[in-house]
């Protein structure tokens, strides 16, 4: 093909011979590397893989990291060989055409937030694998949100930290015990820039503190219409110890922590006002970021003139509180020394007392031995409050019921919004191009819509499971990769490494268990009854076989005891070639296992699960899910879209508890799950299973969407809030 690409000129209006020179090429290729657009963007990624597939992989599928290798003559070359030239028109130029525009969406239902948007504060960003500043379920909820308040088009800006070494990556020694390594981050190798402020100068905000003083710059990352602003206090001029504070994602001890939540609320209001940007919301996922309620209190007195209470009023009319865990140990709590060293600044500023600031924080104001909790915060600085699924919200509401004594449990102003998956992000191209064949003409625009995913039953059959086996067998590829790659880090034998591209079989139902190890998911209560799990995996005409993978906490040494032992049955001639981990989860490894195991496997102890999301995502691909009714699932099973365990019944005995529900789990695979997945036609399609994976895609994949998630925050939440309405929602 020759150099000169048909492209549009520059009034877009007339199509017209343009010569592409190698920079010009080469500032295309990083234009589309620097906006995250391109993470749910099947063409735009398999573009970046075409460069070289080798150093791709290798790479972490970092395009920026890809292109810093080419030269422009080098990419010019390769361009030409691979016949890519109109492919980077094409995707470069629907980049332009998407930031350019509006969507009818927003115009109708978001129209009061143009010109006060909603400020999104999260600890965490899931957005990429090649982007470290997640450590799971709660960053890729956050990134799957702004992903879909951009393609939906709602005014939305996030702001978070950049922590340089991320979370940890994980490998397992040879006992099988998790060992964390943190890694530096090449800044030069991220699609993000100095945040500037309307004069062009790049911004650091200023955090002042009992103690003294904490700077952090600002820089600023796209992810799609939505610009990510991430606080960094790698600045000259804080001390080495605090230089160091935004390095690692829930590292160090209580004063690293609210060192951390600080910057992020905090600095987080005083980055958006150095940005001119003026909120009409603010939206605090989790308590991570409940100080910017006070800071923006603190601004409105100053900048108002109001007195403090009336402040609160105003800003608590405009915050949205969303609350993501049951489990106690999940909400931040600090003492009273550490509060008055970093918000007695603060405090003093706004002409509160160190019992008044406390107060904000205690369930009971009076109780003086009572520690700052950052969840009560952020549910006394807000008039919308929400859980993560139906059942977290009865949960929260008791929970949470000491804060209104004179109000009944099922009045507790705690809502609930349930979470949802981004779903361009988690889809396979290879079901992306099976809906494409067989959905509406722009349903893609429509994908929160229950109407467009009942096209699934004009699938043939055949043609799915086809799809399912192909996503199953690249699976297993990719697990017998990483497998050998393991053995060869911990040195193991050339047979050892080459048995390990032999593992697991495609003909063998495949459960995939993939989470945070923490104790309360119970990966290991498959394990409860050995002999029964052996009888169960050896059936010679109904095996089964188990993919694992999931990281503990570096200070949760019961987690790690459950990832050792795990791991550690690859020595058991029983389950070995049965029974594999996978290290180092990420979202690269999730999106490999969502998408082709044939059952998600899901057994916290309930009702601990807020709602969970990586059983949503098997739904887009056709697999189905086996869980306990806890989270999402327990308002999401209706008993022909998957598998229960057990009937959502709970014990006040823990232990009577567990050994219930692991029966129950015995119980669903031996006679539901097996049987069905191994009864099949004269054509070797399992019928019934097939039917099974269709009603599962047409009712939850929708109702499960971030796309609706967004959809009900801006109807429920933000714009009621920006127009200053100051009624709690709906529960």
């Amino acid at each position: 093909m020759s150099q000169a690409e048909m492209t549009r000129t520059e009034d877009d209006n007339v199509t017209a011979p343009v010569e592409l020179s190698a920079e010009k090429l080469h500032e295309k290729c990083m234009a589309l590397a620097n906006n995250l657009w391109w993470t749910w963007q099947p063409d735009v990624f398999n573009l970046f893989r075409d460069l070289d597939p080798i150093r791709w992989r290798q790479l972490d599928h970092n395009p920026i990291a890809l292109l810093r290798e080419f030269t422009p003559e080098r990419l010019e070359s390769r361009v030409a060989e691979m016949v890519l030239y109109s492919r980077i028109n094409h995707a470069y130029r629907r980049l332009k055409e998407y930031m350019a525009s509006s969507t009818p969406w927003a115009d109708t239902h978001a129209g009061v937030l143009g010109g006060k948007p909603v400020a999104y504060f999260s600890a965490e960003f899931g957005i990429h694998e090649s982007i470290q500043i997640y450590s799971g379920g709660l960053g890729v909820l956050s990134g799957d949100h702004i992903k879909s308040a951009s393609g939906l088009g709602v005014p939305l800006v996030a702001i978070g930290l950049f922590y340089d070494q991320g979370y940890f990556k994980q490998h397992l020694n040879d006992e099988g015990y998790q060992i964390e390594e943190y890694l530096d981050t090449k800044v030069e190798n991220l699609p993000m820039k100095p945040a500037n402020d309307p004069d062009g100068k790049h911004i650091t905000v200023t955090i002042n503190m009992k103690g003294g003083k904490l700077l952090a710059k600002v820089w600023q990352m796209n992810v799609g219409r939505v610009p990510l602003f991430l606080l960094d206090c790698d600045v000259e001029g804080n001390n080495p110890e605090d230089r160091e504070l935004t390095s690692r994602l829930y590292g160090g001890d209580e004063r690293t922590r609210i060192r951390q939540e600080m910057v992020l609320g905090v600095g987080g209001i005083k980055a958006l006002k150095a940005l001119g940007i003026t909120p009409g919301v603010y939206h605090l996922n989790e308590g991570h970021s409940a100080f910017a309620t006070l800071e923006a209190v603190r601004d409105h007195m100053h900048e108002d003139g109001m007195s403090f209470d009336d402040a609160l009023r105003e800003v608590a009319k405009r915050t949205v509180f969303t609350t993501h865990t049951p489990v106690p140990a999940g909400h931040d709590r600090f003492d009273a020394g550490l509060i008055e060293e970093h918000l007695g600044d603060l405090r003093e500023s706004v002409g509160i007392s160190h019992e008044q600031l406390m107060g904000m924080g205690r369930v009971d104001t009076n109780n003086q031995h009572e520690t700052f909790c950052m969840t009560v915060l952020g549910l006394k600085a807000s008039r919308r409050a929400n859980a993560v699924s139906q059942l977290h919200g009865h949960v929260s509401r008791s929970m949470w019921a000491h804060l209104w004594p004179w109000r009944v449990e099922e009045e507790i102003p705690i809502g609930h919004i349930t979470n949802g998956v981004h779903i361009p992000s988690w889809i396979a191209w290879q079901m992306m191009q099976l809906y494409d064949r067989h959905f509406p003409s722009g349903w893609y625009q429509r994908m929160g819509e229950s109407d467009v995913w009942q096209f699934i039953h004009d699938v043939d059959p055949g043609e799915l499971w086809e799809t399912h086996a192909t996503l199953k067998n690249l699976l297993l590829q990719f697990v017998r990769r990483r497998i050998s790659r393991q053995c060869r880090r911990r040195g193991e034998s050339d047979d050892a490494v080459e048995h390990a591209r032999t593992v697991l079989d495609p003909n063998v139902l495949t459960i995939g268990f993939a989470r945070r190890f923490a104790t309360y998911k119970r990966a290991d209560l498959f394990m409860t009854d050995v002999d029964r799990l052996v009888e169960m995996m050896s059936d010679p005409k109904r095996p089964v076989q188990f993919i694992f993978s999931g990281k503990a906490h570096p200070k949760d040494e019961p987690g790690k005891a459950k990832i050792k032992r795990i791991n550690n049955l690859r020595h058991d001639p029983q389950f070995r070639d049965k029974i594999v981990f996978i290290e180092d989860y990420d979202i690269n490894v999730c999106r490999h296992l969502i998408q082709g195991v044939d059952v998600w496997l899901n057994n916290p102890r309930q009702p601990l699960e807020a709602s969970g999301t990586s059983g949503q995502k098997v739904v887009l691909n056709g697999g189905l899910n086996c869980s306990i009714l806890d989270g999402w699932w327990a308002e999401a099973y209706d008993g022909r879209n998957g598998f229960a365990i057990g009937t959502g019944r709970t014990h006040t005995d823990v232990a009577k508890q567990d050994a219930r529900d692991a029966e129950d789990l015995y119980k669903v695979l031996e006679n539901e799950v097996i049987p069905l997945y191994y009864d099949r036609d004269v054509d070797g399609l399992p019928r019934d299973w097939i039917k099974r994976m269709m009603y599962s895609i047409s009712t939850s994949a929708w109702r499960f969407s971030a796309h609706r998630m967004v959809a009900d925050y801006t109807k429920l939440c933000y714009v009621p809030a920006a127009g200053g309405l100051s009624s709690q929602m709906p529960g």
